[in-house]
């Protein structure tokens, strides 16, 4: 399946955070899986992002940001509907959210972030790179 950098559609509830200078990207891939069904395939990471993720907790734990536990997920569910679902948190330097929406046959899946300060910014910089082959690849999961 085909992944497409696309467009967020308007009814995602990701729209209403989005303001200028935010981050806001979007990849699409045709399925008929629901949201949630979307976020557990796709979100499930593979070892070598599974690695980069820890390396990247041991790193930043010492600043205070977020890492996550067993027991507490590091993108909690902030809203769910049968079309739609937006996981993600606020930490210190920046305001992260993933959302996933379904529309037309096609799962939009979107990333939001908002910087606080140079840090965020740098921050986003940073992983980028890294940002754009998880999100690809969580996508190529999420078709069927």
């Amino acid at each position: 399946m085909p992944i497409r950098t696309d467009t967020l559609p308007s009814a995602s509830s990701l729209w209403s955070l989005h303001r200028p200078g935010d981050f806001l990207d979007c990849y699409s891939v045709a399925s008929t899986l629901s949201p949630r069904e979307a976020a557990t395939r796709g979100l499930t990471l593979p070892p070598w992002a599974r690695g980069l993720l820890a390396l990247r907790n041991t790193l930043v734990r010492p600043f205070g940001l977020k890492t996550g536990e067993p027991d507490r997920p590091i993108f909690p569910t902030g809203h769910e509907t049968d079309d739609e679902i937006i996981l993600g948190t606020d930490d210190r330097h920046l305001d992260f959210r993933i959302g996933l929406i379904r529309s037309g046959g096609r799962l939009y899946m979107s990333t939001w972030v908002h910087p606080h300060n140079l840090w965020g910014r740098a921050y986003l910089r940073l992983v980028m790179p890294f940002h754009i082959l998880i999100s690809r690849g969580a996508v190529a999961r999420m078709a069927n």
